[in-house]
């Protein structure tokens, strides 16, 4: 006798022995050799009766050409939202501007420029420009950093983070004490934050002034104070610890590589 094998949508006749299989998807059915198990025709098996049409074979068809497009299709979806997910991922890197107020001396400047491009070379460096007048608090002749963050920040756009130079004092409200002395101040997280030369040490200004600029760029990245005491992020607490600072600690490093921030080591 012959074995029957229907299978998306194709009959094959194979050669065996004295069994005839009748198969359908996820169902077989084992007749007596005598039984004729043919298009049209009935048959039945131990008072099981087995119906066989024309138009099984044509459902079969379009059954099976229905399940390989919905597979088809979900293997396309699934691809797409893995494309949408890279593209996420791969958002283009903020622009860092350096925007020097008047006051400040180019190479202040120059030497900030130089210590931020080692470790994020995206950046630019702007004109200078005076203070806007609404930021000079008078009564002690200094200029308050909330107002000067708060006018780079309307003029920054998307895409863009803004740290304003200067050598003026600044200061702004910390809790109790309406003017507090400081030596920067950034949004966490934000598109602005300013830093000054003013209360660091005349021996090694340049280098401190670098590490209070990186300090505030990185909580515009949204780096809140670090505990560590070697760390850039480390909270001043109204002193100027930038002498014992000597790099961005691992966790914080981890933080910013993923903001595309390049460091040669961890």
């Amino acid at each position: 006798m012959s074995t029957i094998i229907v299978a998306a949508g194709r009959q094959t006749v194979l050669s065996l022995q004295k069994t005839v299989m009748y198969t359908l998807p996820k169902t077989i059915i084992k007749v007596s050799k005598n039984s004729n198990v043919t298009a049209g025709n009935e048959t039945s098996y131990h008072g099981l009766r087995i119906s066989y049409f024309k138009n099984d074979i044509r459902t079969l068809k379009i059954n099976t050409l229905f399940y390989l497009s919905s597979v088809f299709l979900l293997a396309l979806s699934c691809s797409e939202k893995n494309k949408h997910v890279e593209k996420e991922v791969e958002k283009p890197a903020v622009t860092i501007l350096i925007q020097p107020f008047k006051d400040i001396k180019p190479d202040a400047v120059e030497k900030v420029d130089e210590g931020i491009k080692k470790v994020y070379p995206n950046l630019k460096v702007l004109t200078a420009i005076d203070f806007p007048e609404n930021t000079y608090y008078k009564a002690r002749n200094r200029y308050r950093a909330d107002s000067i963050i708060k006018f780079l920040n309307n003029n920054t756009k998307v895409g863009f983070v803004t740290i304003g130079l200067t050598s003026k004092d600044i200061s702004a409200t910390k809790g109790k004490i309406k003017d507090f002395g400081i030596m920067g101040l950034g949004y966490r997280p934000g598109k602005a934050c300013v830093a000054s030369t003013f209360r660091l040490s005349k021996e090694n200004a340049a280098e401190q002034f670098y590490k209070i600029a990186i300090h505030e760029l990185g909580h515009t990245q949204g780096l809140p104070h670090c505990p560590e005491k070697m760390c850039f992020m480390r909270d001043a607490e109204g002193k100027n610890p930038t002498n014992e600072e000597t790099d961005f600690c691992k966790k914080c490093k981890t933080f910013l590589i993923n903001k595309n921030w390049k460091f040669s080591s961890i």
